[in-house]
Protein backbone atom coordinates (compact mmCIF):
# COMPACT_ATOMS: atom_id res chain seq x y z
CA UNK A 1 0.00 0.00 0.00
CA UNK A 2 1.49 2.93 -0.71
CA UNK A 3 1.81 5.89 1.70
CA UNK A 4 -0.97 8.23 -0.22
CA UNK A 5 -3.37 5.17 0.38
CA UNK A 6 -2.16 5.03 4.08
CA UNK A 7 -3.26 8.22 4.81
CA UNK A 8 -6.66 7.65 3.10
CA UNK A 9 -7.37 5.25 5.18
CA UNK A 10 -5.92 6.89 8.14
CA UNK A 11 -9.22 6.79 10.95
CA UNK A 12 -6.80 9.52 12.95
CA UNK A 13 -6.19 11.92 9.86
CA UNK A 14 -9.75 11.89 9.02
CA UNK A 15 -10.72 13.21 12.43
CA UNK A 16 -8.81 16.20 12.02
CA UNK A 17 -5.76 15.18 14.65
CA UNK A 18 -2.70 17.01 14.10
CA UNK A 19 0.35 15.12 13.75
CA UNK A 20 2.66 15.16 16.70
CA UNK A 21 5.13 17.84 17.20
CA UNK A 22 8.43 17.28 17.93
CA UNK A 23 9.29 18.29 21.57
CA UNK A 24 11.00 21.78 20.71
CA UNK A 25 8.19 22.75 18.83
CA UNK A 26 6.27 21.85 21.46
CA UNK A 27 7.61 23.87 24.19
CA UNK A 28 8.12 27.12 21.86
CA UNK A 29 4.66 27.01 21.40
CA UNK A 30 3.17 26.62 24.54
CA UNK A 31 5.67 29.51 25.65
CA UNK A 32 3.71 31.69 23.14
CA UNK A 33 0.46 30.55 24.61
CA UNK A 34 1.27 31.30 27.57
CA UNK A 35 2.53 34.49 26.74
CA UNK A 36 -0.99 35.27 24.66
CA UNK A 37 -2.77 34.31 27.88
CA UNK A 38 -1.03 36.71 29.57
CA UNK A 39 -0.97 39.46 26.77
CA UNK A 40 -4.85 38.98 27.11
CA UNK A 41 -5.41 39.52 30.57
CA UNK A 42 -3.36 42.46 30.79
CA UNK A 43 -5.46 44.02 27.88
CA UNK A 44 -8.84 43.04 29.87
CA UNK A 45 -7.42 44.79 32.88
CA UNK A 46 -6.55 47.75 31.07
CA UNK A 47 -9.62 47.71 29.52
CA UNK A 48 -11.49 47.67 32.93
CA UNK A 49 -9.74 50.28 34.22
CA UNK A 50 -10.11 52.66 31.26
CA UNK A 51 -14.12 52.10 31.62
CA UNK A 52 -13.26 52.83 35.23
CA UNK A 53 -11.66 55.74 34.17
CA UNK A 54 -14.27 57.30 32.06
CA UNK A 55 -17.15 56.28 34.10
CA UNK A 56 -15.15 58.32 36.70
CA UNK A 57 -14.22 61.29 34.60
CA UNK A 58 -17.66 62.30 34.68
CA UNK A 59 -18.27 62.92 38.34
CA UNK A 60 -18.02 66.87 38.71
CA UNK A 61 -18.58 69.68 41.78
CA UNK A 62 -20.93 72.59 41.43
CA UNK A 63 -19.38 75.41 43.20
CA UNK A 64 -21.43 77.91 46.13
CA UNK A 65 -21.75 80.61 43.82
CA UNK A 66 -22.54 78.44 40.43
CA UNK A 67 -25.26 76.24 39.02
CA UNK A 68 -24.62 74.30 35.96
CA UNK A 69 -27.04 72.15 33.10
CA UNK A 70 -25.84 68.79 31.52
CA UNK A 71 -26.51 69.11 27.78
CA UNK A 72 -26.92 65.42 26.59
CA UNK A 73 -25.49 65.74 22.49
CA UNK A 74 -26.79 69.51 22.50
CA UNK A 75 -29.75 69.06 24.79
CA UNK A 76 -30.68 69.63 27.87
CA UNK A 77 -31.12 66.84 30.66
CA UNK A 78 -33.28 66.61 33.53
CA UNK A 79 -36.22 69.00 32.13
CA UNK A 80 -37.28 71.16 35.22
CA UNK A 81 -34.52 69.89 37.14
CA UNK A 82 -31.87 70.41 35.12
CA UNK A 83 -30.33 73.18 36.75
CA UNK A 84 -27.97 71.88 39.34
CA UNK A 85 -27.20 73.04 42.28
CA UNK A 86 -23.84 73.19 44.35
CA UNK A 87 -22.13 69.94 45.41
CA UNK A 88 -21.38 66.76 43.76
CA UNK A 89 -22.84 65.31 40.26
CA UNK A 90 -22.36 63.27 37.49
CA UNK A 91 -22.73 63.20 34.23
CA UNK A 92 -21.17 61.21 30.83
CA UNK A 93 -17.65 62.41 29.87
CA UNK A 94 -17.47 64.77 26.74
CA UNK A 95 -18.70 64.24 23.79
CA UNK A 96 -21.68 62.32 25.01
CA UNK A 97 -22.74 65.23 27.80
CA UNK A 98 -21.21 68.72 28.17
CA UNK A 99 -21.22 70.74 31.57
CA UNK A 100 -22.60 74.00 31.15
CA UNK A 101 -21.54 76.25 34.65
CA UNK A 102 -23.97 79.46 34.80
CA UNK A 103 -22.76 81.77 37.31
CA UNK A 104 -25.32 82.57 40.22
CA UNK A 105 -23.84 85.45 41.56
CA UNK A 106 -26.15 87.69 44.41
CA UNK A 107 -26.45 90.53 41.69
CA UNK A 108 -25.45 91.13 38.07
CA UNK A 109 -25.28 94.71 36.74
CA UNK A 110 -24.75 96.61 33.55
CA UNK A 111 -24.66 100.39 32.38
CA UNK A 112 -25.91 102.33 29.89
CA UNK A 113 -24.07 103.28 26.68
CA UNK A 114 -25.68 106.07 25.99
CA UNK A 115 -26.23 109.49 26.92
CA UNK A 116 -22.74 110.35 28.33
CA UNK A 117 -19.72 112.70 27.46
CA UNK A 118 -16.76 110.90 25.44
CA UNK A 119 -14.22 110.15 28.05
CA UNK A 120 -10.57 107.63 27.48
CA UNK A 121 -9.88 104.92 29.68
CA UNK A 122 -8.00 106.73 31.76
CA UNK A 123 -10.24 109.46 32.93
CA UNK A 124 -12.52 109.38 36.19
CA UNK A 125 -15.79 108.21 34.46
CA UNK A 126 -17.27 109.01 38.53
CA UNK A 127 -16.20 112.88 38.60
CA UNK A 128 -19.63 113.95 37.86
CA UNK A 129 -18.79 117.59 37.86
CA UNK A 130 -16.42 117.23 35.24
CA UNK A 131 -13.99 119.89 36.56
CA UNK A 132 -11.13 117.43 35.71
CA UNK A 133 -11.79 116.48 32.75
CA UNK A 134 -11.08 118.76 29.48
CA UNK A 135 -13.81 120.96 28.13
CA UNK A 136 -14.50 121.61 24.55
CA UNK A 137 -15.64 124.68 22.92
CA UNK A 138 -18.88 122.73 22.10
CA UNK A 139 -20.47 119.67 22.27
CA UNK A 140 -19.43 117.03 19.45
CA UNK A 141 -22.25 114.94 19.10
CA UNK A 142 -20.37 112.35 16.86
CA UNK A 143 -18.70 111.34 20.19
CA UNK A 144 -20.32 113.04 22.90
CA UNK A 145 -23.55 111.48 24.17
CA UNK A 146 -26.51 113.12 25.96
CA UNK A 147 -30.48 112.37 25.97
CA UNK A 148 -32.87 114.77 24.60
CA UNK A 149 -35.44 116.22 27.73
CA UNK A 150 -39.16 117.14 27.12
CA UNK A 151 -38.51 120.53 26.70
CA UNK A 152 -35.97 119.71 23.90
CA UNK A 153 -33.05 120.75 26.06
CA UNK A 154 -30.02 118.55 26.73
CA UNK A 155 -28.41 116.89 29.74
CA UNK A 156 -25.63 114.16 29.93
CA UNK A 157 -26.87 111.13 31.88
CA UNK A 158 -26.22 107.42 32.66
CA UNK A 159 -27.84 104.87 34.66
CA UNK A 160 -26.63 101.24 36.22
CA UNK A 161 -28.87 98.63 36.42
CA UNK A 162 -29.00 95.79 39.33
CA UNK A 163 -30.71 92.49 39.16
CA UNK A 164 -30.45 88.68 39.87
CA UNK A 165 -31.16 85.57 37.86
CA UNK A 166 -34.22 84.04 38.43
CA UNK A 167 -34.11 81.59 35.36
CA UNK A 168 -30.62 80.36 34.37
CA UNK A 169 -31.61 78.26 31.86
CA UNK A 170 -33.44 80.62 29.54
CA UNK A 171 -30.66 83.51 30.36
CA UNK A 172 -27.96 81.42 29.35
CA UNK A 173 -29.21 79.28 26.48
CA UNK A 174 -32.41 81.30 25.12
CA UNK A 175 -30.64 83.99 24.04
CA UNK A 176 -26.60 84.28 22.29
CA UNK A 177 -25.81 87.36 24.49
CA UNK A 178 -28.59 88.04 27.20
CA UNK A 179 -26.52 90.72 29.29
CA UNK A 180 -26.27 92.73 26.33
CA UNK A 181 -29.79 92.79 25.32
CA UNK A 182 -30.32 93.83 29.44
CA UNK A 183 -28.38 96.72 28.57
CA UNK A 184 -29.82 97.67 25.21
CA UNK A 185 -33.29 97.83 27.22
CA UNK A 186 -31.29 100.11 29.72
CA UNK A 187 -30.29 102.28 26.57
CA UNK A 188 -33.97 102.14 25.96
CA UNK A 189 -35.65 103.08 28.99
CA UNK A 190 -32.87 106.15 29.56
CA UNK A 191 -33.72 107.86 26.30
CA UNK A 192 -37.45 107.04 26.53
CA UNK A 193 -37.67 108.54 29.93
CA UNK A 194 -35.48 111.39 29.54
CA UNK A 195 -38.24 112.40 26.54
CA UNK A 196 -41.10 112.41 29.22
CA UNK A 197 -39.22 114.78 31.67
CA UNK A 198 -37.87 118.57 32.06
CA UNK A 199 -34.59 119.34 31.85
CA UNK A 200 -35.05 120.99 35.57
CA UNK A 201 -37.23 117.74 36.26
CA UNK A 202 -33.94 115.71 35.57
CA UNK A 203 -31.23 117.33 37.33
CA UNK A 204 -33.51 118.93 40.70
CA UNK A 205 -36.98 118.78 40.78
CA UNK A 206 -37.97 115.15 40.11
CA UNK A 207 -34.34 113.53 40.39
CA UNK A 208 -35.85 110.17 42.27
CA UNK A 209 -39.03 110.22 40.04
CA UNK A 210 -36.77 109.98 37.06
CA UNK A 211 -34.71 107.44 38.35
CA UNK A 212 -37.71 105.34 38.92
CA UNK A 213 -39.16 105.99 35.50
CA UNK A 214 -35.69 104.77 34.24
CA UNK A 215 -36.04 101.36 36.24
CA UNK A 216 -39.83 100.78 35.46
CA UNK A 217 -39.28 101.35 31.89
CA UNK A 218 -35.98 98.72 32.22
CA UNK A 219 -38.34 96.41 34.02
CA UNK A 220 -41.36 96.23 31.36
CA UNK A 221 -38.98 95.40 28.86
CA UNK A 222 -36.71 92.84 30.08
CA UNK A 223 -40.50 91.24 31.11
CA UNK A 224 -41.29 90.91 27.81
CA UNK A 225 -38.29 89.58 26.43
CA UNK A 226 -38.64 87.35 29.13
CA UNK A 227 -35.14 87.39 29.96
CA UNK A 228 -35.15 85.04 33.33
CA UNK A 229 -34.24 88.18 35.43
CA UNK A 230 -35.53 90.02 38.73
CA UNK A 231 -34.64 93.55 38.47
CA UNK A 232 -33.25 94.88 42.01
CA UNK A 233 -32.28 97.67 41.77
CA UNK A 234 -31.30 101.34 39.23
CA UNK A 235 -28.94 104.19 39.94
CA UNK A 236 -28.87 107.21 37.74
CA UNK A 237 -26.51 109.97 37.43
CA UNK A 238 -27.15 113.30 35.16
CA UNK A 239 -25.63 116.78 35.12
CA UNK A 240 -26.13 119.65 32.70
CA UNK A 241 -23.80 119.73 29.56
CA UNK A 242 -20.32 120.81 30.76
CA UNK A 243 -19.89 123.77 27.95
CA UNK A 244 -22.57 125.23 29.86
CA UNK A 245 -21.68 124.58 33.57
CA UNK A 246 -21.75 128.13 34.60
CA UNK A 247 -24.93 129.31 33.20
CA UNK A 248 -26.67 125.79 35.34
CA UNK A 249 -24.46 127.21 38.04
CA UNK A 250 -26.35 130.75 38.04
CA UNK A 251 -29.51 129.31 37.32
CA UNK A 252 -29.60 127.09 40.43
CA UNK A 253 -28.48 130.05 42.81
CA UNK A 254 -31.15 132.57 41.32
CA UNK A 255 -33.29 128.96 42.08
CA UNK A 256 -31.92 128.85 45.61
CA UNK A 257 -32.14 132.04 46.77
CA UNK A 258 -35.89 131.96 45.15
CA UNK A 259 -36.98 128.57 47.30
CA UNK A 260 -35.44 130.32 50.23
CA UNK A 261 -37.38 133.61 49.85
CA UNK A 262 -40.62 131.61 49.01
CA UNK A 263 -39.82 129.28 52.03
CA UNK A 264 -39.16 132.51 54.76
CA UNK A 265 -42.45 134.22 53.28
CA UNK A 266 -44.55 130.88 53.99
CA UNK A 267 -43.21 130.59 56.96
CA UNK A 268 -44.02 134.23 58.16
CA UNK A 269 -47.56 133.69 56.49
CA UNK A 270 -47.78 130.87 58.45
CA UNK A 271 -46.93 132.82 61.52
CA UNK A 272 -48.99 135.48 60.78
CA UNK A 273 -52.23 132.64 59.95
CA UNK A 274 -51.46 130.86 63.79
CA UNK A 275 -51.07 134.17 65.64
CA UNK A 276 -54.46 135.50 63.66
CA UNK A 277 -55.72 132.34 65.04
CA UNK A 278 -55.21 131.97 68.63
CA UNK A 279 -55.85 136.07 68.38
CA UNK A 280 -59.35 135.16 67.17
CA UNK A 281 -59.78 131.77 69.14
CA UNK A 282 -59.24 134.08 72.41
CA UNK A 283 -61.48 136.72 71.57
CA UNK A 284 -63.97 134.35 70.64
CA UNK A 285 -63.82 132.78 74.25
CA UNK A 286 -63.33 135.96 75.66
CA UNK A 287 -66.66 136.82 74.43
CA UNK A 288 -68.55 133.62 74.73
CA UNK A 289 -67.72 133.51 78.66
CA UNK A 290 -69.07 137.16 78.63
CA UNK A 291 -72.16 136.38 77.17
CA UNK A 292 -72.27 133.09 79.13
CA UNK A 293 -72.00 134.99 82.28
CA UNK A 294 -74.52 138.37 81.15
CA UNK A 295 -76.73 135.68 79.96
CA UNK A 296 -76.45 134.11 83.73
CA UNK A 297 -77.17 137.34 85.09
CA UNK A 298 -80.06 138.06 83.12
CA UNK A 299 -81.29 134.86 84.32
CA UNK A 300 -81.04 135.41 88.22
CA UNK A 301 -82.60 138.75 87.80
CA UNK A 302 -85.18 137.25 85.82
CA UNK A 303 -85.77 134.46 88.21
CA UNK A 304 -85.74 136.87 91.05
CA UNK A 305 -88.20 139.30 89.44
CA UNK A 306 -90.50 136.10 89.06
CA UNK A 307 -89.79 135.44 92.55
CA UNK A 308 -90.86 138.63 93.70
CA UNK A 309 -93.86 139.24 91.29
CA UNK A 310 -96.53 137.29 93.76
CA UNK A 311 -95.84 139.78 96.81
CA UNK A 312 -96.28 143.35 94.65
CA UNK A 313 -99.15 141.76 93.36
CA UNK A 314 -100.42 141.13 96.91
CA UNK A 315 -99.66 144.58 97.92
CA UNK A 316 -97.91 147.27 95.76
CA UNK A 317 -97.39 149.99 98.66
CA UNK A 318 -95.79 147.84 101.20
CA UNK A 319 -93.76 145.74 98.84
CA UNK A 320 -92.37 149.53 97.67
CA UNK A 321 -91.90 150.97 100.62
CA UNK A 322 -90.26 147.47 102.00
CA UNK A 323 -87.58 147.37 98.62
CA UNK A 324 -86.91 151.34 99.74
CA UNK A 325 -86.03 150.40 102.86
CA UNK A 326 -83.71 147.96 101.72
CA UNK A 327 -82.24 150.24 99.16
CA UNK A 328 -82.02 153.23 101.40
CA UNK A 329 -80.08 150.54 104.19
CA UNK A 330 -77.44 149.39 101.60
CA UNK A 331 -76.97 153.15 100.54
CA UNK A 332 -77.28 155.62 104.25
CA UNK A 333 -74.57 152.25 105.78
CA UNK A 334 -71.25 154.41 105.62
CA UNK A 335 -73.42 157.88 106.26
CA UNK A 336 -72.65 159.71 109.72
CA UNK A 337 -75.92 161.67 109.87
CA UNK A 338 -79.06 160.44 108.25
CA UNK A 339 -82.42 162.92 108.55
CA UNK A 340 -85.40 161.13 106.57
CA UNK A 341 -88.13 163.08 105.83
CA UNK A 342 -91.23 161.37 105.06
CA UNK A 343 -93.83 162.46 102.46
CA UNK A 344 -96.15 165.04 103.47
CA UNK A 345 -99.99 164.12 103.83
CA UNK A 346 -101.47 166.70 101.83
CA UNK A 347 -99.03 165.46 98.79
CA UNK A 348 -96.92 168.80 99.04
CA UNK A 349 -93.58 168.83 98.79
CA UNK A 350 -91.54 169.20 102.17
CA UNK A 351 -89.06 171.28 102.45
CA UNK A 352 -85.64 171.30 104.89
CA UNK A 353 -83.94 174.28 106.18
CA UNK A 354 -80.78 174.19 107.95
CA UNK A 355 -79.26 176.48 109.71
CA UNK A 356 -75.30 176.55 109.85
CA UNK A 357 -73.29 178.27 112.05
CA UNK A 358 -70.29 180.40 111.20
CA UNK A 359 -67.10 178.83 111.71
CA UNK A 360 -66.02 179.59 115.54
CA UNK A 361 -62.63 181.30 115.38
CA UNK A 362 -59.65 179.07 115.37
CA UNK A 363 -58.00 179.96 119.36
CA UNK A 364 -54.82 182.44 119.56
CA UNK A 365 -51.82 181.17 119.65
CA UNK A 366 -48.96 182.06 122.19
CA UNK A 367 -47.49 184.97 120.70
CA UNK A 368 -51.00 186.58 119.89
CA UNK A 369 -51.60 186.29 123.53
CA UNK A 370 -48.39 188.61 124.51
Amino acid sequence: MSDHEHHAHDPDHGHGHETAIPEGQDAGTQALAEALRSSFLIVKIVMVLMIVAFFCSGFFTVGASERAVILRFGKTVGGEKALLGPGWHWSFPYPIDEVVRITNSAEQSVETTVGWYYTTPGEDLNDLTGENLPVTQELNPAVDGYVITADQDIVHSRATLYYHLNDPIAYTFDFSNAQLIVQNALNNALLFAAANFKADDILLDHVTEFTEAVQKRATDLTDQYHLGITVDDCTVQSIPPRQLAGVFAAVTDARETSAKAIYQANSDATATQLNAGAEASARTNQAMVASTTYVSLVEADAKRFNELLPEYRTNAALFEQQQINVMMAQVLTNVGDKWFIPESANGKTSQLRLQLNPEPPAPPTEGENQ
